[in-house]
């Protein structure tokens, strides 16, 4: 199918959001998922095809890998969504934790954009896209999340190589949200604190995301280049 997207991370927040819109909207969605979570019903029962995967597994992303070339002869895009978010907390765990966090950021998306650019490539349309999401501290570092900021900040440049790599048939873009939604958790003390630190004094919702990956599958002529979606931080 020319409009197959696969969405890797649609579990719960952003990724399910997108899962669940664009399959709304005429996509054929594949998404990846770690922990199985009720909410994923809702999914199967739009249509979306579920792939569990473990990301922190090499196997297992081999594995993925090779369904997804076996099961498609062409791709619309890949939505690179899925995250974890390890604090800098444990000195004797700190190898491990950076491990991770590249592993999840850099590593697994860097596979899967190899292996599936002939899927991209083959895709009648005009153009395929890669999305990546990245974040706001790819910027500006993280204090208590520096292995988080870094493994991101290697997604970012990601985004220039392979924007290069596969022009013009493949548009390669990076969306960088900050305060899209508040954890379930997070107490008002917190979220006074975060809203002060941008100019638009609000979560931005799960749909601005949303918004800003239509955007970039509707362009013909942006890749290369990120997406900041995090109201106005950058001039508080």
């Amino acid at each position: 199918m020319s409009k197959t997207i696969l969405i890797t991370g649609v579990g719960k927040r952003v990724g399910f959001y997108l899962a669940q819109h664009l399959s709304q909207e005429g996509y054929q969605v594949v998404g990846t998922y770690r922990t199985p979570r009720p909410e994923l019903q809702q999914l199967e029962a739009l249509g979306v095809q579920l792939l569990q995967c473990d990301f922190y597994d090499i196997q297992q992303t081999k594995r993925l890998i090779a369904e997804l070339v076996e099961s498609y002869s062409s791709l619309r895009g890949i939505i690179h969504n899925a995250s974890d978010w390890l604090p800098d907390n444990d000195s004797a765990c700190a190898i491990s934790t950076i491990e991770k966090m590249m592993r999840i950021h850099a590593s697994t998306p860097y596979a899967l954009n190899l292996a599936l650019a002939p899927l991209l490539q083959s895709n009648p349309l005009q153009f395929g896209d890669i999305i990546h999401i990245t974040d706001y501290v790819v910027d500006k570092g993280s204090k208590k999340h520096a292995a988080y900021a870094a493994s991101k900040a290697a997604l970012q440049n990601l985004t220039l190589s392979f924007a290069a790599k596969y022009a013009p048939k493949i548009k390669v873009n990076s969306i960088a949200p900050a305060m899209l939604m508040f954890n379930p958790d997070d107490d008002d003390n917190y979220k006074a604190k975060a809203l002060n630190k941008a100019l638009i004094k609000q979560e931005g919702g799960e749909v601005e995301a949303l918004r800003a990956v239509k955007y970039l599958l509707d362009s013909g002529y942006t890749t290369g280049q990120t997406l900041k979606i995090d109201g106005g931080r950058h001039l508080v």
